[in-house]
């Protein structure tokens, strides 16, 4: 299957909160690729999947269309996989995104929609420092956190492809910090990208800390502050660290994973900082598993959105 699957164009998008990547793939390779911010105006979904459709016209021509085998779509979620929808998503900022009709109407393909962080796993499996794991977890630290999980061997979906929610695993109730789901001390309230700043903040007035509010609007920002020594944020990355090794501890007892991947912006720009909070702080009775960091740039959930429409194409075509 592999070597036929090596054969075949497949187009995989990537939708994430703020960008959204469209490629086109000769099985495990990468032949083109286009980024764009995600849309963000208008107030219903379906400007998103325009802007899909258009990027996929600049990517290949109208009459290339035919050689294509399938797409696959990675995106955030929450899913529904019946009805190929993104609902309330809580880092986008539309009820819902119709992804699968609109793109079947469009190209006459099959098209396949998988959250991005099963995807990331996938790809991390089928092409990345996953190869040869039987139980591997990927868990992105980006604008929000999720994770996918494959175990002896499958990769778990769950009712509707939602399994691995894993930033909405509870971490803490002593700042009891509020998460964009309307759920209290989930992991992404804390350690994403978009909800760093906030928790400094509230570290900061909860320990008597002065802070400079224009020195932390970002995640990079902080990071920046501590890796130059400034003793607030460089306290801060210890309180965050203590976070982050509550969720790999929960991610260890729910999978037991040979290996963990870390990915996302957040994760791959502060390896260093992020990798010494979890050793300092892991808690979980189960040894700690290898951990590292991604070596596909970013591009994890577009290659195991390919390789997931593959998948989906041979399942329902035993000919191929």
């Amino acid at each position: 299957m592999i070597s036929m699957y090596d054969e075949k164009n497949i187009i995989a998008v990537d939708l994430g909160a703020t960008n959204l990547r469209v490629a086109l793939f000769g099985g495990r390779k990468l032949k083109k690729i286009i980024k764009s911010k995600t849309p963000d105006t208008g107030n219903i979904g379906i400007v998103v999947t325009d802007r899909i459709i258009d990027l996929i016209y600049e990517l290949i021509r109208p009459k290339e269309v035919q050689k294509i085998l399938s797409i696959g779509v990675s995106s955030a979620g929450p899913l529904d996989i019946s009805k190929g929808l993104v609902v309330n998503s809580p880092n986008m900022k539309y009820e819902y995104i119709d992804i699968v009709q609109p793109l079947k109407d469009e190209f006459q393909k099959d098209v396949y929609l998988i959250n991005d962080c099963r995807a990331g796993v996938l790809g991390e499996i089928y092409a990345g420092s996953g190869q040869k794991c039987e139980n591997l977890v990927y868990i992105t630290i980006s604008t929000g956190i999720g994770g996918g999980a494959y175990a002896n061997g499958n990769l778990i979906l769950g009712r509707d492809g939602n399994a691995g929610e894993i930033g909405h695993f509870c971490v803490d109730t002593s700042y009891n910090l509020p998460c964009l789901c309307k759920g209290k001390g989930h992991w992404e309230a804390y350690s994403s990208g978009a909800n760093i700043p906030r928790f400094f903040r509230a570290f900061c007035n909860q320990k008597g800390y002065p802070f400079d509010e224009e020195k932390c609007q970002s995640a990079e920002n902080i990071f920046g502050n501590a890796k130059q020594g400034e003793k607030e944020y460089v306290l801060f990355l210890d309180e965050l660290g203590k976070i982050n090794a509550r969720g790999i501890s929960n991610v260890v007892l729910a999978y037991s994973p040979e290996k963990i991947i870390l990915d996302g912006s957040v994760a791959l720009s502060n390896r260093d900082e992020i990798l010494t909070g979890i050793k300092k702080h892991y808690d979980s009775y189960l040894k700690m598993p290898k951990i590292e960091f991604s070596s596909l740039n970013g591009l994890s959930p577009l290659y195991g959105a390919a390789y997931y429409s593959f998948q989906k194409v041979c399942i329902k075509d035993e000919s191929i």
